[in-house]
């Protein structure tokens, strides 16, 4: 019978490490940085990992038990792994209390405002926080808001075995660039 408990706990831990490597192979997509204007920073990739977890939680809030203690290991992971990652920059155990704190902070912050944003369909709003948190002020976050937007979507239509199976269905970020994007040359600016 312990044994039985031990093999489902296994599992499910590596179904929320594989979760949890879709959501970090998916932030480190080019496009995001390339043709989306993602600083690639370390404070851009920290936003761009917290916005796709935001996302995949934001489904698993939606979805019957056991999704919630899904949800929490997926949560566990993210923040060991900025636990760690801060360690290995050499921060001392009490600045990684703060900084985690701090993070904790933001990414509940940002997971309230994208998720009103997205219940009330309110684009604008969505685009305006992607703007402030993940682009750092720069750009207007079109093509952000509608990767996000279609992001969302496509997790709308997965169950919890497709999440945990398959892995979340992220679209390519490139096809949601704007007509300009901030790292190309425009034939204009070169007179």
């Amino acid at each position: 019978m312990i044994a039985g408990l031990f093999r489902r706990a296994n599992a499910r831990r590596r179904a929320v490490e594989g979760l949890h490597l879709a959501l970090s192979m998916a932030a480190r997509q080019p496009g995001l940085y390339t043709r989306l204007g993602v600083p690639d920073t370390v404070e851009g990739r920290f936003e761009a990992l917290c916005l796709h977890a935001i996302l995949v939680l934001r489904r698993l809030s939606r979805l019957p038990a056991p999704a919630a203690e899904v949800a929490q290991d997926l949560v566990n992971s993210v923040f060991t792994q900025l636990d760690a990652s801060l360690r290995e920059l050499g921060v001392g155990d009490m600045g990684v209390s703060k900084r985690m704190k701090k993070l904790g902070a933001a990414f509940y912050g940002r997971a309230t405002g994208y998720d009103a944003a997205l219940d009330a369909g309110d684009t604008a709003a969505l685009r305006a926080a992607l703007v402030r948190n993940v682009l750092g002020g720069e750009g207007d976050g079109t093509g952000l808001a509608a990767y996000v937007q279609a992001v969302d979507a496509a997790l709308a239509a997965v169950d919890l075995d497709g999440l945990l199976g398959d892995g979340p269905p992220f679209p390519k970020p490139d096809g949601f660039a704007p007509a300009f994007a901030p790292n190309e040359d425009r034939a204009g600016d070169r007179a």
